[in-house]
């Protein structure tokens, strides 16, 4: 019912759309009696009703005048061009909106698009820094030849290629100690090390028997 309705007023819209233009360009002069219901009816290939409403939006604009016994006359062409005025721009606001729902929608697409795209990115780093790093938590043990020294000191990133993220003491957290940051006796060391390195963070904080000679 409504997509019917809504189909209706677009034909006799543009029905009557097609008569103004007909005026303006001097085929329907003004005072000219113009063919009646009927001949228009058959004209368009539409209903009666069709041609009914065309004419009463034309009559309304003042573009013909619809007379009982006199049929549909022509009254005046600058309310033609008025009108036809109106219908472009009405018309250029209706594509413009059209325009709009499509570029929202697409973005819309997009967005969706670029945040599966920044998941599947974000899973994939995760992933691959879990394969190329791994973190570990170290006791510092009180024979360890690091406690009392600092991180600089201990050169602890420049021997290992490992990074202390966190320092848990007494209960307390040291999240990115600087390189001043004094290693004591029972810190716990969180570090991130590619595997290939585990062997000398271990080294570092606990020499093998013979390097101690």
């Amino acid at each position: 019912m409504d997509t019917h309705g809504s189909n209706l007023m677009a034909r006799y819209v543009n029905i009557a759309v097609d008569i103004a233009t007909r005026v303006v360009r001097g085929e329907y002069r003004v005072g000219q009696k113009i063919f009646g219901r009927s001949t228009l009816a058959g004209k368009y290939n539409v209903s009666p009703e069709t041609i009914r409403r065309a004419l009463t939006l034309l009559q309304d604009t003042g573009i013909v005048q619809v007379s009982p016994g006199v049929g549909v006359v022509v009254k005046s062409q600058k309310a033609a061009e008025a009108f036809l005025a109106e219908c472009g721009q009405k018309q250029v606001l209706r594509d413009v909106q059209e325009k709009l729902q499509h570029l929202l929608k697409e973005r819309d697409k997009i967005n969706l698009e670029i945040e599966k795209l920044m998941n599947e990115l974000l899973d994939y780093t995760f992933k691959m820094a879990g394969r190329l790093q791994r973190i570990e938590e170290i006791k510092v043990l009180g024979h360890s030849p690091l406690v009392g020294k600092s991180l600089a000191e201990a050169e602890f990133r420049g021997k290992t290629g490992a990074t202390v993220l966190a320092i848990y003491r007494n209960g307390e957290e040291i999240f990115s100690p600087s390189a001043e940051t004094v290693i004591q006796t029972g810190d716990i060391l969180i570090v991130v090390a590619q595997p290939e390195m585990r062997d000398q963070v271990h080294q570092l904080l606990e020499p093998l028997p013979s390097e101690n000679l």
